[in-house]
């Protein structure tokens, strides 16, 4: 129990000296808040600061009362009290502003090495203390780059310092990195003060390099990173030393180089030291270097230097612009020669360099060379330069000069600016000439008509022409039968032979300066042709004699117009019963519409200008009976040939068109036609066709025949027959190959009009144009063929019989012959099949086909045929 009271005891007393303890502590806590102080912030005693800031330094009373503190005020290092902020935009470097809390606190704008110090802040406190307070600036220079361009640029080459200088106190340390890396000292690079040495700095040089600065004493640290680009001099690379230009034409000239950076180039004309970039005329791409004129003139000629510059250097090479000026023939003079002698042209040229002067005959390509022709010895150049003028001569030389050197010859000026031609004459005088009159045919005459002597001289200069008949002077003659049309070079003399004495030979003679020609001219009467010297049947038919007629002599230029036939029926004595036929020399002389087995008497006669000669050649022949056609001919020429027989190829895989010819239908017209096509193979020489694929058609009314639905790649053989009321004809028979392959036939998506259509429509709008044309002459001047037309239909009988004999007019009245290479099918004529008439029965024919005497003529591809009494036309003269 007692022990349990002293340990409460004790407890009350440990408490008790506790309490006592605290309220001592508060006491003094409170005695101290009441003691007035300043307080500088940062509360620091000693501050280090980098110069180059800015700074403020607070100073804080601490007081009981605020109220009591008057004087509050800063003193700098030099213990000089700092005055606060003055009105207006100047800010001195170092000055006091209030602050929020009865503050006061200094600013420094930028912190100087010489503002280190101390600093102290004063004030009183109820007018009876001085509170004061103070700390210590100690300044020192950060890491700064004075000078360490962040992009430098070394020459490519050279020995090259990487720039970086730094500034900091206490001095710093300098080491350098490239990516990443660190250099040291090597015989490439070394470390300096102010930066890193590169020897003979290479394109390898570029990259990125970091300079790095420590301050040992602050712990501070800073990198600048260095971007190096090595640079590349510029070197002109071309330029050609000397430059030609065309006077008047554009130039353009390229100056090149090479450099890093790219080169900016420029051009200067020396002789005035002018940037040509800024002249008329003149235009320069600087990045390029062309240089171009847009017209060249003679003031152009110059000296001209190619700059080429860049931040690592400057470069130049210079040039010779040469102005050359373009050929010009300013002489060249149209010359006269005499046949025999020599002629020479002469061209006189300027330009510069002196103009090269050459010849070429009009009309040719080939130019001649200075000196002898190779190809003719007869002609020479000369040529003369005179360079100092700019003046060139070129003569041609031609000795023993011909007729044929007559014409015109080009003058070609040659230099490097350009070619000036001009044209001259040269022209050859000769006596008079009448080769060209030496192979022409006599002159013919008949019944008194007059004649024309046509007697034209050839010659330089032109002839005069007289003529002469037995010897004399036809002038002196004073004979009206005689008249002279012209002197020369061309005269005519119309002779009218009245008398049998006219018929004669005459002379003609040409006289001009040179000398004198003659020639003789011979006047002919002119008689009908001889007999016909024979006429052999070739062909016969039930209803056709084809002939093979051999004609007369003939005089030249008195040919034969036409033969004739007359034929009658042997039993018909009379002759002016007889028919007649012409045909024109060298047609198919065939003799249509004759009774089957007919005796026919026959007799011919040659036609020229002069009439019809006497009949000959008197003949019989008797036709055959009637029977079957004769065998058609296909119209197809074969392209291709096996061993043994022609190949007609088709231009089509699946079809082909046959035609053919009408054959003769010996008596009995023919009805319809007979083919026959099989596919086959030729094997050891012999054909086997496909029986089972044979095709037979018969075809009505036409000469041609579409196959259809054929094989490709394959041969056929086609068998032709025409028929009558008789039978069938022997078969013409043709192999025909279709093509390759099957037709594609593309279909268009929109209608697109053919080729033929087009040519049609071209050809429609063609004589469409031409009618109206032809309507506008036959309205305006009455000319034209629809004039003639109307005049036509205005002549009268003796005109239109005149015409229609032989010599004059178109004798064909039928449509001009299709110009495809097939003639167009054609309409059978003929009645139904019937049964066999008797033999001498007369063939049943249109009215007056046989009744009618016609006329044949041959163009050489197609047989064209007139009815009517053919009467030859004399030609007058």
């Amino acid at each position: 129990m007692g022990q349990l009271q002293r340990q409460r005891v004790a407890q009350l007393a440990t408490l008790l000296y506790y309490v006592v303890i605290c309220s001592c502590l508060t006491i003094e806590l409170s005695s101290a808040q009441q003691q007035p102080k300043l307080e500088i912030y940062p509360t620091q005693e000693v501050q280090r600061k980098p110069v180059g800031k800015p700074l403020i330094l607070t100073c804080r009373p601490t007081v009981p009362d605020q109220a009591l503190v008057t004087d509050l005020q800063w003193k700098d290092n030099m213990n000089n009290t700092i005055l606060p902020k003055p009105t207006g935009r100047n800010h001195p470097p170092m000055y006091t502003e209030t602050l929020p809390g009865e503050s006061l606190g200094v600013m420094i704008t930028s912190l100087l090495p010489e503002m280190g110090g101390q600093y102290y802040c004063t004030a009183s406190y109820a007018n009876t203390e001085i509170l004061q307070t103070s700390v210590t600036i100690k300044t020192y220079v950060a890491i700064t780059w004075t000078n360490a361009p962040e992009n430098q640029f070394p020459i490519l080459g050279d020995d090259y310092v990487v720039k970086c200088e730094v500034k900091a106190d206490p001095n710093p340390t300098i080491d350098w990195l490239r990516n990443g890396d660190p250099i040291r000292t090597d015989a490439k690079h070394v470390v300096q003060t102010h930066g890193l040495l590169i020897r003979d700095v290479a394109e390898t040089d570029d990259g990125t390099y970091t300079c790095r600065a420590a301050v040992i004493e602050t712990g501070e640290l800073l990198e600048r990173i260095i971007r190096v680009e090595v640079y590349i001099r510029p070197v002109i690379t071309h330029l050609p030393s000397t430059l030609e230009a065309v006077e008047g034409k554009p130039f353009a000239a390229n100056c090149t180089a090479l450099g890093k950076p790219v080169p900016e180039i420029s051009w200067i004309k020396d002789s005035v030291q002018l940037n040509v970039a800024n002249a008329d005329r003149f235009k320069v791409n600087a990045q390029t270097g062309l240089l171009t004129i847009s017209s060249v003139t003679q003031e152009d000629y110059d000296t001209y230097t190619c700059i080429a510059k860049n931040d690592a250097g400057v470069t130049d090479k210079k040039a010779q612009l040469n102005v050359l000026v373009r050929p010009s023939v300013y002489e060249l003079y149209n010359v006269t020669g005499v046949s025999g002698k020599e002629v020479a042209i002469t061209c006189r040229s300027k330009g510069r360099p002196a103009p090269e002067i050459t010849f070429r005959r009009w009309g040719t390509e080939q130019q001649y060379t200075a000196g002898v022709q190779m190809d003719d010895e007869r002609i020479q150049l000369e040529q003369h330069f005179d360079d100092d003028r700019g003046e060139s001569t070129g003569t041609l030389r031609i000795a023993r000069s011909q007729r044929t050197d007559d014409g015109l010859y080009q003058c070609i000026a040659t230099n490097k600016g350009d070619t000036a031609y001009k044209t001259g004459h040269i022209a050859i005088e000769f006596p008079p000439d009448f080769t060209h009159m030496k192979e022409l045919p006599p002159v013919f005459s008949w019944e008194q008509r007059k004649a024309n002597l046509s007697c034209l001289a050839m010659g330089i200069p032109n002839a005069t022409i007289e003529w002469r008949w037995n010897g004399r002077n036809i002038k002196d003659l004073f004979d009206t039968n005689l008249k002279i049309e012209g002197t020369g070079p061309r005269s005519d003399l119309i002779v009218h032979p009245v008398t049998r004495q006219y018929y004669s030979a005459y002379k003609c003679i040409a006289t001009n300066i040179h000398g004198t020609a003659e020639h003789d001219m011979q006047l002919k009467e002119a008689r009908v042709p001889d007999f016909v010297s024979a006429a052999v049947p070739r062909q016969l038919t039930a209803t056709t004699i084809t002939f093979d007629i051999r004609g007369p002599a003939t005089e030249l230029g008195l040919p034969i117009l036409a033969f004739s036939v007359q034929y009658k029926e042997a039993l018909n004595p009379d002759w002016s019963t007889a028919l007649n036929r012409s045909w024109s020399p060298d047609s198919p002389y065939i003799v249509e519409g004759l009774r089957p087995q007919t005796m026919y008497s026959f007799r011919f006669a040659a036609r020229n200008q002069v009439g019809l000669g006497n009949w000959g050649v008197n003949q019989q022949q008797s036709t055959p009976r009637r029977s079957a056609p004769e065998e058609p001919k296909p119209l197809h020429s074969p392209v291709q040939n096996d061993k043994e027989e022609p190949v007609v190829v088709s231009p089509y895989s699946d079809h082909f068109e046959l035609r053919w010819g009408v054959p003769a239908d010996n008596g009995e017209p023919i009805d319809r036609y007979q083919v026959k096509y099989c596919p086959g193979v030729k094997m050891a020489g012999t054909w086997h066709e496909l029986e089972d694929r044979c095709k037979t058609i018969e075809v009505v009314e036409t000469t041609s025949y579409q196959m259809i639905d054929l094989s490709g790649n394959t041969y056929y053989r086609i068998e032709l027959k025409a028929h009558n009321a008789i039978g069938y004809s022997s078969p013409a028979s043709i192999i025909m190959k279709t093509t390759r392959g099957i037709d594609v036939i593309q279909v268009a998506e929109r209608p697109v009009l053919s080729s033929a259509a087009i040519v049609g429509i071209a050809v429609g709008g063609v004589l469409l144009l031409l009618f109206i044309v032809d309507l506008l002459c036959c309205v305006t001047v009455h000319m034209g063929v629809m004039a003639a037309m109307c005049r036509k239909a205005k002549r009268s009988p003796s005109e239109i019989d005149d015409e229609a004999k032989l010599g004059s007019g178109q004798l064909v009245k039928e449509p001009p012959p299709s110009p495809l290479p097939l003639p167009p099918p054609v309409k059978l004529g003929g009645s139904p099949v019937t049964s066999p008439l008797d033999e001498k029965e007369p063939l049943r024919t249109p009215t007056g086909s046989i009744k009618q005497n016609s006329t044949i003529e041959f163009d050489g591809r197609f047989v064209h045929s007139r009815s009517g009494e053919i009467i030859g036309k004399n030609s007058a003269v």
